[in-house]
């Protein structure tokens, strides 16, 4: 088994709730040569050997986005097989805050995307779970 680890960078507008109507997620596109090409992902990486969750997140953000991420609390933990063979437990994290600008180094392209406007992008399958949680999340801010 393969752990990951996921940033869900958020970006708010002029709510101070972490999740909100007006709130943006970062999603960041896998290259068009990489498995799975072309499909939107949250940013993140595979769990070194004696490494942390927190710090896989710092590395990756560092290394994918040249963001130094205060990573915040779990928001969601799953595992997800592939058909191809790949199984992984997968760590969601939500992260609010962060310096630096966004440097793209690793993906085809990101956007900032709205919570309500997740499903128009054609997501990797092992992130349909937490997409419902992050819905559910937006949706109860409403009422």
């Amino acid at each position: 088994m393969i752990d990951v680890a996921v940033a869900i960078i958020l970006k708010n507008g002029s709510s101070r709730a972490l999740i909100s109507p007006d709130t943006l997620v970062l999603l960041c596109q896998r290259k068009r040569t990489a498995r799975y090409g072309l499909k939107w992902e949250f940013p993140g990486g595979k769990v070194e050997q004696g490494e942390s969750i927190e710090q896989c997140l710092h590395r990756e953000l560092l290394e994918e986005l040249n963001l130094e991420a205060d990573v915040g609390p779990l928001f969601h933990k799953q595992r997800s097989v592939y058909p191809d063979g790949g199984a992984f437990n997968v760590w969601y994290h939500l992260v609010a805050a962060y310096k630096g600008q966004i440097e793209n180094r690793a993906f085809e392209s990101y956007q900032w995307v709205t919570i309500q406007h997740l499903h128009h992008y054609d997501i990797l399958e092992g992130n349909h779970d937490v997409l419902k949680r992050l819905l559910d999340s937006e949706i109860a801010t409403k009422k």
